[in-house]
């Protein structure tokens, strides 16, 4: 029988103090960015707007050109699906057959993708910009889409991989005594029991893609499909010092991320928690 003692009260007030605590930075956030130019630089940033506005995001939202929040929000959200679809598709194609595979070159391309995980993407940068220039990919969002896919698939393999291992071959074998072919037993009974891995690896990835800076500052810098991150960048190096528009335009960077987290974090949670039950 639970009872409520001094000791449970104490680690309640613990957690709800680190609550507290973990929630302050997004106060500030959204107090700075509702604040009206006046009170920016008239108030403390601890202190609350007096007239809270929703002026900064309409202005940011507004702007055009190569930097327009909008656009980039756009491409991001582009860009970060393609690679998301992408990556599902392929990451689990491949996952399946290595993970299914009774020869020893199926375990010596696993353990190629896990060393691929482990070395950096900037090792290979010069090369892959080489490459995507050669091909008319820099500068367009379906250039990222294929970088993206090319530099994430290590992870997506090795996501699904551990998943395809503890799924019994029963549900397969059923299937193909029913006259399935392997691509029918693939879509139709594998990859749908695979959904918290699928959870998983469009969570896991499409942060990663979404938040990327550095890939996207080098092939989409100065091109009319630049991303949310790197649009940012340029905003803030022409604001210098208006916060609350730079708070606007990161709040509003979370806002589809978060979406999709919500969307998404049952099958996320399930993938952490162990998969199929």
């Amino acid at each position: 029988m639970f009872r409520y003692t001094k000791a449970t009260l104490l680690r309640e007030a613990v957690v709800w103090l680190a609550a507290l605590v973990s929630l302050l930075p997004f106060y500030f956030l959204v107090s700075t960015a509702l604040k009206p130019d006046d009170e920016l630089l008239s108030t403390t940033s601890s202190a609350p707007p007096h007239a809270p506005t929703l002026a900064n995001f309409t202005d940011v939202l507004a702007t055009t050109g190569q930097n327009s929040i909008l656009l980039a929000l756009i491409n991001s959200a582009l860009i970060t699906l393609g690679s998301i679809v992408g990556l599902v598709l392929f990451g689990s194609l491949a996952a399946y057959v290595l993970a299914r595979s009774t020869r020893r070159w199926g375990t010596v391309t696993f353990y190629l993708f896990l060393v691929a995980i482990i070395l950096p993407t900037q090792l290979g940068l010069i090369p892959l910009y080489i490459g995507a220039r050669k091909l008319g990919l820099v500068g367009t969002p379906y250039g990222m889409i294929v970088l993206y896919i090319g530099t994430l698939m290590p992870l997506a393999v090795f996501l699904y991989a551990g998943f395809f291992r503890g799924l019994p071959r029963d549900y397969e074998e059923a299937a193909a005594i029913d006259g399935a072919s392997p691509g029918r037993v693939f879509a139709r009974v594998v990859l749908p029991l695979m959904a918290p891995a699928t959870g998983t690896v469009a969570i896991l990835t499409g942060l990663i893609v979404w938040n990327d800076f550095f890939t996207a500052l080098i092939f989409l810098g100065g091109s009319d499909y630049q991303t949310l991150p790197v649009s940012m960048y340029y905003y803030v190096g022409s604001l210098v010092s208006a916060w609350n528009k730079i708070f606007a335009i990161v709040i509003l960077s979370m806002i589809p991320i978060l979406a999709f987290y919500l969307f998404a974090q049952k099958k996320f949670i399930q993938g952490f928690a162990g998969g199929i039950k």
